[in-house]
């Protein structure tokens, strides 16, 4: 099957294009030391149709991420039960609720989480969802804290100094939350936000007395995902290198 037109190729199926990611992800990692499977690929889905992600599926990918709560709803509700979704977009407070009790326990990580505020409505959410599994399952929902590394107002996340206290906050009042790590989107270009997350983690995993490694870094897409993972990066967010180009024409 082809890509559509909206793909950056015609001629490339989303197999071949997952499959060329997921040799530069390894490639990348061994190059700095990292085993093959140390660094996990997210595949960028938001505004394609579940088709497309049903032939990444169909390739053996699991781990989608979605940047808007209705989109990742409503996409988790066709999908298989086995995908495990990360939420990477700005998420409101009030929305929280909602996308983590209709998506339940496939919701397994929201990686901008940038005010306790918004950990304490997610760490509500599944108490709730706890409750309707008759707390058989001992689900903890996954968390990254969001950083502004490039310090850019157009950017969520909240500052580098900020971020050991919030995580500090949050590790000692939201017991049904699971921290995680750190993510960041930076500024295109600017590799420099790459190891100030790196520097980052080492003042939050001393603030929550665990080692740096524990805690993941979430950095890099699909124009720089290679240099995030030379820099640090565990975790890659790569929807376009994939997917093809986006259209945002039926979005509100």
């Amino acid at each position: 099957m082809k890509m559509s037109s909206s793909s950056s190729t015609s001629d490339t199926s989303i197999a071949d294009a997952l499959e060329q990611v997921r040799a530069r992800v390894k490639d990348a990692s061994l190059s700095v030391g990292k085993e093959e499977n140390d660094v996990r690929l997210v595949a960028v889905s938001k505004t394609k149709p579940v088709e497309l992600l049903m032939e990444c599926y169909k390739s053996g990918q699991r781990r989608f991420g979605e940047n808007y709560a209705q989109e990742l709803t409503s996409k988790a509700e066709t999908m298989p039960d086995d995908v495990e979704w990360h939420f990477i977009g700005s998420l409101q407070s009030n929305k929280a609720a909602p996308l983590v009790k209709k998506v339940g326990t496939r919701l397994k990580i929201v990686e901008t989480v940038n005010s306790k505020k918004l950990a304490d409505k997610l760490d509500r959410a599944v108490v709730e969802v706890r409750k309707q599994l008759d707390n058989s399952v001992d689900y903890k929902l996954g968390i990254y804290i969001q950083v502004n590394t490039s310090m850019e107002e157009s950017k969520s996340g909240v500052e580098a100094k900020d971020a050991a206290s919030l995580a500090k906050d949050i590790a000692e009042s939201c017991p049904h939350l699971s921290l995680e790590g750190l993510m960041t989107i930076g500024a295109p270009g600017d590799f420099e936000c790459f190891d100030r997350l790196v520097d980052c983690r080492k003042e939050v995993a001393k603030s929550l007395g665990v080692v740096e490694e524990d805690l993941e870094l979430s950095m890099g897409m699909s124009g720089d995902f290679e240099e995030a993972i030379r820099r640090g990066a565990t975790n890659v967010r790569v929807g376009s290198t994939i997917f093809g180009a986006r259209d945002y024409s039926n979005l509100k």
